[in-house]
């Protein structure tokens, strides 16, 4: 009675599971004494042995170099050409920001005397937008002339300094304020080489302070 019910349900007896088990157990464990066995009589040459199941030299897992490839010549630094895309990016990105958050700062100055309403959230959207789409523009298209520059100084200097920051800065704002005249372009040029002059400063402080306290010493 017990066997039909086993069969109908698709489960052996009790005393087949039994034997099934041990047959498994007795699988397993000549499987694991072939391992060992093979593991302890083939070691590998030159090497510590450590386990009967992984022999392996933890000395040979230790990277003491880089672990990517680059071309033959190539630097490891990025160069003007690849920096551009990044600096365009987030120049837009950030005029947006900004923008965005100015646009809101003036819809509700502007907007202060109307109640909450839906023609007020639609003049301080309309500003938001409008605002960020500005910010992000001329930000974008600074940091389009400003790449391009830089990019054109590098390989005709053929040279990568900050010398090419500070004359890519300095045409840059020329160029951008060359439409207010002579007068304009003069600032925008006086802009550019300032911003860019901080910036080549800030970049080569700890070597400055560090060639001035050896010179001190």
């Amino acid at each position: 009675m017990q066997d039909r019910k086993c069969r109908s349900m698709n489960v052996l007896p009790v005393p087949f599971q039994s034997c099934e088990y041990v047959f498994q157990m007795s699988v397993t464990l000549w499987v694991f004494k072939w391992m060992n066995r093979t593991c302890s009589d083939s070691p590998v040459t030159g090497m510590n042995p450590l386990s009967p199941y992984l022999n392996v030299d933890p000395r040979y897992l230790v990277q003491d170099t880089d672990e990517f490839i680059l071309p033959t010549g190539a630097n490891k630094t990025r160069g003007r050409f690849e920096l551009a895309f990044f600096t365009i990016g987030g120049c837009c990105m950030t005029g947006a920001a900004f923008g965005a958050m100015n646009g809101l700062r003036l819809g509700l100055k502007e907007t202060q005397n109307m109640p909450w309403s839906k023609p007020r959230n639609v003049q301080i959207l309309n500003m938001v937008t409008r605002q960020g789409a500005l910010w992000a523009n001329t930000l974008g298209s600074l940091a389009l002339l400003y790449s391009a520059f830089g990019v054109i100084i590098e390989k005709t200097r053929g040279a990568e300094d900050d010398l090419n920051t500070v004359a890519a800065g300095t045409m840059t704002g020329m160029l951008y304020k060359c439409t207010g005249g002579f007068r304009g372009a003069a600032r925008g040029g006086l802009a550019g080489l300032t911003l860019t002059s901080l910036y080549a400063l800030y970049n080569n402080w700890e070597h400055m302070k560090g060639s001035l306290l050896q010179q001190s010493l």
